[in-house]
């Protein structure tokens, strides 16, 4: 399960590479002046430069290699009767009554997005006790703090 996306996970993963392309050459550009200014051993601009360049090129290549290796599931032909791969989930806490929504999601796509749901990865704490459970059900977490109680209010 653990190699499993949303089609909006994929299309920002390839955002994402496409966005490392393009600062590619800004960064090597930069490294090219740093590297002109002089003694290297002490040249912060330098050092930055290479390290920035370290960090994109890092991530750039693990993202091609985990591009290769996620398999797309279409979300909307999934039966919403329990909580499965891409279910939106309305959650409520039943020690303190507070209630989340959450998007479980493959463990390459936990990013910030506009809507209401908190992206959570279907094998998190909070994610993998879920699947499966319909209205009604209750799940426990076992957290740091302790075992915190959960029930399923509505799945979309």
């Amino acid at each position: 399960m653990a190699n499993y996306i949303t089609k909006e996970g994929m299309q920002y993963l390839r955002r994402r590479v496409q966005k490392l392309i393009k600062e590619r050459p800004t960064v090597i550009k930069q490294v090219v002046t740093a590297r002109e200014m002089g003694d290297l051993s002490e040249n912060a601009e330098y050092h930055a430069a290479r390290e920035r360049q370290r960090f994109l090129e890092n991530e750039y290549n693990h993202l091609k290699k985990r591009l290769d290796h996620l398999q797309v599931i279409d979300t909307t032909n999934i039966p919403k009767d329990a909580v499965r791969f891409g279910a939106r989930v309305l959650i409520k806490e039943l020690n303190s009554d507070s209630t989340r929504k959450v998007r479980l999601v493959g463990v390459d796509e936990i990013f910030e997005t506009e809507d209401e749901y908190k992206r959570t990865s279907i094998l998190s704490p909070v994610g993998k006790p879920m699947i499966g459970k319909k209205i009604g059900d209750k799940f426990t977490v076992n957290a740091p703090i302790g075992k915190r109680e959960f029930e399923i209010l509505e799945i979309k």
